[in-house]
């Protein structure tokens, strides 16, 4: 039983580091420094949605 939990502990640990802080470091913000205005980010994702190009 706490095997089972220390290799879920380890799991729950490697899932935030993937996706909170190599996220932070590795990963741009496209959208804000492609477009400078909201309306400009909701048309260019609208066009990739519906496949629009």
């Amino acid at each position: 039983m706490t095997v089972g939990k220390r290799l879920w502990l380890i799991i729950a640990i490697k899932l935030f580091i993937m996706f909170a802080i190599l996220r932070l470091f590795f990963f741009k913000d496209f959208l804000k420094t492609n477009f400078s205005s909201e309306e400009q980010r909701s048309e260019y994702v609208i066009d990739r949605l519906t496949g629009k190009q």
